[in-house]
């Protein structure tokens, strides 16, 4: 009897067949041999790399993940989802339901790591992503607890430049912000949406030059890995979404997070933060508006 060909056998001969199909231009082929896609030795380390930093297996990856910041997020993951599979690499932690169909990845803070976990996951072929993350209110309307879904986010981090030219938007992917507003509005729960801005400079707080910037760009809140993850998304071909919750107000009196106030926010406001990210990706392949991938 034959043997079956691998998952990676399968996927190295699509991108050979692609590539056949298509007469790309000397330059169109060395921008696509940096990415991941398309250049089989850099897909080869990052599988390996993937594997080691999540200690997940290549095959035990769902086909909807859920990226995020904080320990507390994947702990609940596994309490909410019972046939949860836990793992802790030499980095990042993950944890993968069969029945949700959906694999959280806990990979840090900051632009470098966002990068780099965007790179890792898309040798998964995800069907969507969505990122579970925190930021600062900058808009006075906005108060802790709220949630954001960003149509697009301002690129000051030093990383996404990497992946794109600078005049490239930081966007999201649509379907999946208009799927996460509406799952959002069956449970009756109040969003803002607007522009973000994404920055390496973790106290910007203190910054008044900064400050007077945000207030000139009209975004309405702070945060610092949005941007990179859009970008490194899009030139990855990783759809991806975010769910942004407020957990400071930095601009109000006593608005700064301390280590007591964090405490509260997730004590608070964090369960539902979760709950609605694993809806929203358990449920976008059955009643979500089908994801298109374009052909660069």
């Amino acid at each position: 009897m034959k043997k079956k060909p691998s998952k990676k056998t399968v996927h190295k001969r699509a991108l050979q067949v692609k590539a056949t199909r298509r007469k790309l231009s000397p330059r169109q082929q060395h921008i696509r041999s940096k990415k991941v896609y398309a250049n089989p030795q850099k897909r080869k380390v990052a599988i390996d790399m993937l594997e080691r930093y999540t200690g997940h297996e290549l095959h035990q990856f769902k086909e909807y993940i859920i990226l995020t910041n904080f320990r507390y997020y994947t702990e609940r993951f596994c309490q909410l989802l019972p046939d949860a599979f836990y793992t802790e690499g030499s980095a990042f932690k993950a944890a993968s339901s069969e029945q949700a169909n959906v694999t959280i990845v806990e990979f840090g803070i900051g632009s470098a790591l966002a990068a780099l976990v965007i790179e890792l996951v898309s040798v998964v072929d995800p069907k969507a992503c969505l990122f579970l993350g925190m930021c600062g209110a900058t808009h006075s309307s906005l108060k802790v607890g709220d949630f954001i879904l960003p149509i697009g986010a301002i690129r000051t981090e030093s990383v996404s430049e990497h992946f794109m030219p600078p005049q490239v938007p930081a966007l999201p992917t649509f379907k999946i912000q208009k799927f996460a507003s509406q799952v959002l509005v069956e449970h009756n729960r109040d969003y803002r949406t607007g522009v973000v801005h994404s920055t390496d400079l973790r106290f910007w707080e203190f910054d008044e030059d900064f400050k007077n910037v945000l207030y000139q760009e009209r975004v309405i809140a702070v945060e610092m890995e949005c941007a990179t993850l859009f970008i490194t998304g899009f030139a990855s071909k990783v759809s991806i979404g975010a769910l942004l919750l407020v957990s400071d107000v930095p601009l109000k009196r006593g608005g700064i997070k301390t280590k007591k106030s964090a405490k509260k926010v997730f004590r608070n406001f964090t369960d539902k933060h979760i709950e609605m990210g694993i809806e929203i990706m358990a449920g976008i392949s059955e009643r979500g508006d089908k994801i298109r991938h374009y052909t660069w």
